[in-house]
């Protein structure tokens, strides 16, 4: 659900963590976009890191998605 500026960044990150983390673009102008954007109370659109079981680990909004902090967090969430 991020925007095409950080669709790279966000893929790349399944080559970084590889065998450890899938990385899915959703299109936010789709019915099931629409509905993940609501559910979540992004305004338009942001990145999530869920679990196994779809559980939300982490997310963040819109244009203030930072790729570092993405980072950190998948680092910690791994290492768990």
């Amino acid at each position: 659900m991020v925007c095409n500026r950080l669709m790279p960044a966000v893929s790349g990150l399944e080559s970084e963590f590889a065998g450890k983390v899938r990385a899915r673009n959703v299109d936010c102008t789709t019915e099931e976009g629409v509905k993940a954007v609501q559910e979540l109370g992004f305004a338009s659109h942001g990145l999530v890191i869920r679990d196994h079981a779809g559980k939300v680990l982490f997310k963040q909004a819109d244009h203030t998605v930072k790729i570092e902090e993405v980072r950190k967090s998948l680092k910690e969430i791994l290492s768990a």
